[in-house]
Parts: C-alpha cells; sequence; structure tokens
C-alpha cells in the first residue's frame, strides 16, 4: 500500500522548487547586508581553528555580528559532534 501511496502522490513541479531555493538564498543573503566585509573569511579561519581540536562540518558554525549604539557583539555557534 505504501508504494502505491508513493507512486499516485502529486510531485512538486521544478519551477516550484526553484522558486522556494530562490527565497531562501535571497532571504539569506538580506540577512548579510550590514556586514562587514571580513565575515566569510573571518568565518572560514575561525572553522580552520577549531578543526584543530574537533571535526565539524561547515555548516555547524554559525557567526553574526551585532551592533547597537558604540558596540559590537561577534556572536559564534558552533555545534559540536556528540564525542
Amino acid at each position: 500500500m505504501k508504494l502505491l501511496d508513493f507512486l499516485k502522490r502529486e510531485r512538486k513541479k521544478s519551477a516550484s522548487v526553484a522558486k522556494e531555493r530562490l527565497q531562501i538564498i535571497v532571504a539569506h543573503q538580506r540577512s548579510q547586508r550590514g556586514q562587514p566585509d571580513y565575515m566569510p573569511m573571518l568565518e572560514k579561519e575561525l572553522l580552520e581553528v577549531i578543526r584543530r581540536y574537533v571535526q565539524v562540518d561547515d555548516d555547524a558554525i554559525n557567526i553574526s555580528l551585532d551592533s547597537e549604539d558604540n558596540c559590537s557583539v561577534l556572536e559564534l555557534n558552533v555545534t559540536l559532534p556528540k564525542a
């Protein structure tokens, strides 16, 4: 029965899938506006340093830069693998 359900299900059209992916990319690009130009390089270097001690994926690190008044805060989140 599950095989028949799988074959009968309506498949998404490639245009709608492409549109969803493009929306995700645009949202990601918009979120990075206003960040300094060095942020991608800083993220890469921090990941290299962390990899000296623990093997982590590229998407396991998240860096954000928040600015309030005259103070900037760099936040680094790393998802470490379970030991």
